[in-house]
């Protein structure tokens, strides 16, 4: 007689990245997203240019075997510079998106923990924040300290964490009720234990969702910030300020070279992160089928 034994459970990490593996859109943004961020670290290796150097002999010149996406107005060579400023450009978007959601977490399991007065003096804190003009605040603080990349990660990130805030107090307010809470909560267990170890581990999957949403965020606004002038100063490359060459007439029509490539980048960047953070969603959404 054959005893037919039921099939282990897979485990709700095993389940999400099955689902995730099964989204066609998502794999290929995890995929390009990471080609995109490994080429821009290893392609100064392989072409050692410098993204600041002018040759005034070589000004817009369009793409040769020399400069193999053209040169720019100052005689610098596109590809080089588009390289460069994709390391500033990602480097931007990420560092901005891991402070603001580690900020956020934090702050919105202590006020969905605690409660009370707490929690009102952290919603009304989060409520402000979310009502300052992103654009703005920056061309301000630019004003005041000058446009820099360190600048700009520090205002995203400051602007950012009120989105993962409100998510992560979500998150704990139905978390504190249940169960294994209520038995570390009998056990003895500080607060600060059970934020750090039962709380923030289930605040993390929707949380890092608005954090691959927000690198997308942050790359758009690096790029919109460094077209106006208010973001990172030249000479330093990002995808943002190469698209100044744009401002021209002549440059649109006749020269693509010059904003056509960090054009591509910036919004291949943002899709594909978009496209991640998606599949992220689906694949920790519970209602999912299996």
């Amino acid at each position: 007689m054959t005893v037919l034994l039921p099939k282990p459970e897979r485990s709700p990490r095993a389940l999400a990245w099955r689902r995730f593996a099964r989204n066609p859109l998502a794999l290929i943004g995890t995929l390009t997203l990471l080609l995109i961020v490994v080429l821009t670290l290893i392609a100064p290796l392989i072409i050692p240019i410098d993204p600041s150097a002018i040759d005034l002999a070589a000004v817009r010149r369009p793409p040769s075997p020399d400069h193999l996406l053209g040169t720019d107005s100052s005689g610098r060579d596109v590809l080089a510079r588009m390289i460069a400023g994709g390391q500033v450009s990602l480097t931007i978007g990420f560092l901005a998106a891991a402070i603001a959601v580690c900020i956020g977490a934090l702050v919105g399991a202590v006020a969905g923990w605690f409660g009370g007065t707490i929690d009102a003096v952290i919603s009304r804190i989060v409520d402000i924040f979310l009502s300052l003009p992103t654009v703005l605040v920056v061309i301000v603080v630019a004003g005041i300290l000058g446009p820099s990349a360190t600048m700009l990660i520090g205002i995203i990130a400051g602007l950012a964490w009120p989105a993962s805030a409100r998510i992560a107090r979500g998150v704990v307010l139905g978390l504190r009720e249940q169960e294994f809470i209520q038995a570390a909560r009998v056990s003895g267990s500080g607060n600060w234990f059970i934020i750090r170890r039962h709380l923030l581990p289930g605040v993390l999957p929707p949380v890092i969702v608005a954090a691959t949403l927000l690198v997308s965020e942050a790359v758009l606004l690096e790029s919109a910030l460094s077209f106006l002038g208010a973001g990172v100063r030249p000479p330093q490359a990002s995808w943002g300020n190469m698209l100044t060459e744009a401002q021209s007439l002549t440059v649109l029509s006749s020269m693509p070279w010059l904003w056509l490539p960090p054009g591509i980048m910036i919004a291949l960047t943002v899709l594909c992160a978009m496209a991640v953070g998606d599949g992220i969603r689906d694949a920790i959404d519970p209602k999912r089928n299996k």
